[in-house]
């Protein structure tokens, strides 16, 4: 059998060109599909992560689903908003140690406009409780400042100073302008690979103020109060979108949770941000289960070619093959000889895939984050992982078989035969 390795050897070596190319097939078809994987883990992760350290999300009684994509991604609209004084109330439980109050409604070129406090900054966390950072700029101080999200900053080609006016509704065609408020830019975010990043971010009294002199939705005909009037207004907020809320200890959740849903003075609910992102995900997560689909079928793709080319090289290798069975070996020799090698190239391939994969992840990992804000850990290999390289040499093992097969078919008079 040593000897039969050594003349296999031989013969794959003479045929390295097309077997070079069928490996780096199967490399590169491994590494799709562990790559897809693991960025579908990691990606599944920060989504989960999109809001880190947040004890609780409150808002106007909907389900726990339509309440994170509006205070958290800022899809969609609530059902109804929340009074200032219930807000009040909420802040001021013992169990309570910060909340941040956020008001939705605007846009900025289709950009959500996020109307918050200066604590947003300061407790407002994500991924692995990172705190919001900023390239450029600082917190809004000012009635009319305002902070970009990385994204709506590159993509609208803002810097700090730029004079920016808000719009009236969520959308980007047909949207009455607040014109005569202008914002100034004064502090644009780090990445985070979070809605954070296309958000405008002002103070909730600038919310109040650039609606002073509008009523139902619309500004009110023949009144008009000039920026630099709005700060002599009251502009306590009167309703608020929703509220994100710390509390003092992670043990006091459940009874903060049920005195949120069971307040008398309006209807609210209060959901756990983890348990309510990872409904969500079921909702969306149909997408990545289309991308392990595809990449499964492109390594599917790879074995093919795999055994097409061990198949077409069959006829060629005849006489080679009898040879072998003139000098001893016998027809079972030769069926586990094929088998052998096609295996043996799908695992050489599934090695190659991993190497590639674990240095291009090293080398684009810190790009990825930074461009994308999606956090990707170089490492070798996972234990969902293993089971998918599992199941990639089981499929390569019964592929295999099949040119093993035709090997064990070929008779030494067949193939000592000369063909004309």
């Amino acid at each position: 059998m040593k000897y039969l390795l050594a003349l296999a050897a031989r013969s794959a070596w003479n045929r390295k060109l097309t077997l070079g190319l069928t490996l780096m097939s199967i490399a590169l078809s491994v590494a799709l599909l562990l790559g897809v994987e693991r960025v579908r883990q990691d990606a599944q992760e920060s989504f989960a992560q999109s809001v880190s350290g947040t004890d609780l999300v409150v808002g106007a009684r909907t389900s726990p689903v339509q309440l994170m994509l509006y205070a958290v991604f800022h899809i969609g609209e609530a059902t109804n908003n929340i009074h200032w004084k219930t807000y009040q109330d909420l802040a001021a439980q013992p169990a309570v140690a910060w909340s941040i109050p956020i008001s939705l409604g605007d846009s900025h070129h289709g950009f959500p406009v996020l109307g918050t406090t200066p604590d947003y900054f300061e407790h407002f966390h994500y991924g692995e409780a990172q705190p919001l950072a900023f390239t450029q700029g600082q917190p809004f101080a000012g009635l009319f400042d305002a902070v970009l999200g990385a994204e709506a900053a590159e993509h609208l080609g803002y810097k700090l100073g730029d004079r920016i006016t808000l719009s009236h509704g969520m959308g980007d065609i047909g949207l009455a302008e607040h014109a005569d408020k202008p914002f100034t830019v004064v502090g644009i975010l780090a990445r985070t690979g979070t809605p954070v990043d296309r958000t405008v971010h002002v103070s909730l009294e600038a919310i109040e103020a650039i609606h002073l002199d509008w009523q139902g939705g619309a500004k009110i005909p023949g009144i008009t109060i000039p920026a630099e009037y709005a700060g002599k207004f009251n502009l306590t907020p009167r309703e608020v979108t929703a509220v994100l809320v710390g509390l003092k200890s992670r043990a006091a959740v459940f009874r903060m949770q049920r005195y949120v849903n069971d307040y008398s003075m309006e209807p609210l609910l209060a959901v756990l941000p983890g348990v309510a992102l990872d409904q969500l995900w079921q909702v969306v997560g149909v997408a990545e289960r289309a991308l392990l689909a595809v990449s499964g079928m492109v390594v599917a793709v790879g074995l093919c070619g795999l055994i097409a080319v061990i198949l077409a090289s069959l006829n060629e290798r005849r006489r080679e093959l009898a040879i072998l069975r003139s000098v001893g070996a016998r027809p079972r020799d030769v069926f586990l000889l094929l088998s052998a090698e096609g295996l043996f190239i799908t695992l050489c391939g599934t090695l190659l895939g991993m190497i590639l994969l674990t240095a291009s992840s090293a080398m684009l990992a810190p790009f990825i984050q930074s461009h994308y804000g999606l956090l990707i850990e170089p490492k070798f290999i996972s234990a969902d992982e293993l089971g998918l390289l599992g199941i990639v040499m089981g499929v390569s093992l019964l592929a295999s078989l099949a040119p093993g097969y035709g090997a064990y078919r070929l008779s030494l008079a067949d193939g000592l035969t000369p063909r004309i």
